[in-house]
């Protein structure tokens, strides 16, 4: 079978007991994705960085798709999670960088006024594979030397 798109183990990952990424329905378009280790979220405080939570996964695509980072549409309302970017964006260049391997995490900020504890293998997010169009005369020629903020 010809390899098109899916999810792996990331590097340093592989004893962890990493699930990796299943549609809950048939009709469902994202992957829910977990935590790989438990964490706490910190209430939010101005001028903090959004925790990074692990997934010990890393996603391989075609070149000319994207996987969607999104949130679960419960974190929100349940557990004051809200993603600090609002969606992450996978470039298929990110698989097997030198940096993480493509290991993909997912940056969240808590809104609540308590602390909010993850457990490891809990869903938190989900990813959604995309084809993506360039435009007339585009000339991207970079290259990915590395993973997080790599390409400026």
């Amino acid at each position: 079978m010809e390899r098109k798109r899916g999810f792996e183990i990331a590097k340093g990952f592989e004893n962890s007991n990493i699930n990796l990424p299943q549609r809950s329905t048939k009709n469902s378009a994202g992957y829910d994705i977990e935590s790989a280790e438990d964490c706490i979220i910190p209430a939010f405080k101005l001028g903090q960085k959004p925790t990074l939570i692990k997934t010990g996964i890393k996603a391989y695509m075609g070149s000319d798709e994207v996987l969607i980072l999104a949130n679960r549409s419960s974190n929100p309302g349940k557990k004051g999670l809200i993603l600090a970017n609002s969606i992450g964006v996978i470039d298929s260049d990110y698989y097997g960088n030198p940096d993480n391997d493509g290991h993909i995490m997912f940056a969240f900020y808590n809104i609540k006024s308590e602390d909010i504890e993850i457990k490891k293998g809990e869903r938190i997010g989900q990813g959604i594979f995309q084809k993506y169009l360039t435009v007339d005369n585009d000339n991207a020629n970079g290259e990915r030397s590395g993973g997080f903020g790599s390409t400026n």
